[in-house]
């Protein structure tokens, strides 16, 4: 049986085994910070509100840790200990542990997963994603396509993809032509989903595989709306199936380092290359964030999440699932680029006040906040500790030297390898939640018991 019949069959199930709707809507708005570890938390605190202030998500009611599972890609199913961001979404999409790379499918028999968007639309739920990535990203993904890699995110980049003379694979046996669900492009344009914004605009101007219409008019033949600017989506009617396209990739991050500057390498001297005790080293200069202009005229993740808001509990008695990403908290730490991870997160605070403020006019919300994995950033001090004993100590990898709005140094550090790209840390993240996780949330839970959870307040 093809693939989509198989999920469809699964779908029919699930859907058919759901309890009686409850007499009162429920909505469910998931947070995810993009590679937002604790670390990551403690930087943006210290240079947004100073060392002595705190965050809003300080001061969230429930708080909790989460552990994050990956397996191989095979039928063994060993543990992996660092994760990446498409089976961890995967694990908050479907409850189900699964392989690095993939898109709501199995490890090993590479079956797909129903999802909790699915889900929620078979119980005659409204859904939305909102992310500051491309809507084809990993996360996004994982709430509404099922692919076996993560890369193939439109109809061109279905097979022998490569990036740089390096071939990186492909999904042949996703092509509809192979009786597959296609792109991921293709699947977003198709999933029903009422609110898709994000970027990502070049993965929706390819033609659809084997016809002649792009993947974007085949959004609208199936009833979105596509916006491309600001100013139109927030002149969105209500009641609009939206899809907002806002840059070609990525969103540009709203902080960037002066200049554009990243992390970069302390240099010793030549006395103390012969010995690690003798002659000095020179750190990076010390650099402040500044407004990065690529990011003037787009809409902020807190305009983006207010709309997503606004169209799902419009005129709206059955309630709602809402998935919300601030991706480049992660990506910049990718690129060594604090500030840049910093002004991510502030936006995800943006955000979140305003996802509180909603439940707070509507009290059958639950809003989880979390991360997918934990990333390479480290808050370390920005000259060594062991200079006192006149030892010229200093990181084998990169830093960044942050002068803060309170006119101290803020180092932070970046060191998981010698290549150009940072590596993800298998640390736990942290769980953020208001009042109506109470009960629901345990001090310690695992990545895919998060499903659990929104699922069954959801009724599903």
């Amino acid at each position: 049986m093809p693939r989509p019949a198989i999920l469809a069959a699964a779908l029919s199930l699930a859907v058919a085994q759901l309890s009686a709707a409850a007499t009162q809507a429920a909505n469910v708005i998931l947070f995810v910070g993009d590679g937002m570890d604790d670390q990551q938390v403690t930087i943006a605190r210290d240079y947004l509100k100073g060392a002595r202030g705190e965050l809003l998500l300080d001061s969230m009611p429930v708080r909790g840790a989460v552990q994050i599972l990956t397996v191989e890609d095979s039928t063994a199913g060993k543990p992996v200990y660092v994760a990446d961001s498409a089976n961890t979404a995967t694990s908050l999409a479907t409850g189900q542990v699964t392989s690095r790379g993939r898109i709501a499918t199995s490890a090993g028999d590479d079956r797909d997963l129903v999802t909790i968007v699915e889900l929620a639309q078979g119980a005659g739920l409204r859904t939305g994603i909102v992310t500051t990535a491309s809507v084809t990203d990993a996360t996004p993904a994982s709430f509404a396509a099922h692919i076996s890699y993560r890369l193939c995110e439109n109809p061109g980049s279905m097979v022998d993809i490569t990036v740089s003379g390096v071939e990186l694979g492909g999904c042949e046996q996703d092509l509809k032509a192979s009786g597959g669900p296609g792109s991921i492009s293709e699947q977003l344009a198709t999933s029903g989903l009422d609110v898709l914004l994000g970027g990502g605009a070049k993965h929706f101007e390819p033609p659809v595989e084997g016809g002649e219409q792009s993947v974007a008019r085949l959004a609208q033949v199936e009833g979105f709306s596509v916006v491309r600017s600001r100013e139109n989506l927030l002149a969105a009617q209500p009641g609009e199936r939206l899809l907002g396209l806002f840059s070609a990739s990525t969103m540009p991050v709203r902080l960037q380092g002066e200049g554009g500057r990243s992390a970069e390498a302390p240099e010793p001297s030549l006395l103390n290359r012969v010995h690690p005790y003798l002659g000095s080293v020179t750190l990076p200069e010390p650099m402040r964030c500044e407004p990065n202009p690529d990011a003037a005229g787009l809409p902020s993740l807190k305009e983006m999440t207010d709309v997503a808001l606004q169209q799902l509990s419009h005129d709206n008695d059955r309630g709602f699932f809402l998935m919300v990403e601030s991706a480049s908290i992660d990506k910049q730490s990718h690129e060594r680029k604090p500030c840049g991870s910093i002004g991510e997160l502030e936006q995800l605070e943006e955000a979140v006040a305003s996802a509180m403020a909603f439940a707070e006019s509507h009290p059958d919300t639950l809003i989880l906040v979390t991360a997918d994995h934990s990333q390479a950033a480290q808050l370390v001090p920005q000259r060594s500790m062991f200079e006192q004993y006149t030892i010229p100590v200093y990181t084998t990898g990169k830093m960044a030297r942050i002068i803060t709005p309170e006119g101290s140094l803020m180092g932070v550090n970046y060191a998981t390898n010698d290549f150009g790209y940072e590596e993800h840390t298998g640390a736990n993240v942290p769980l953020y939640a208001n009042t109506a996780a109470a009960g629901r949330v345990k001090p310690f839970q695992r990545q895919p018991e998060l499903f659990g959870i929104m699922r069954e307040y959801l009724g599903l």
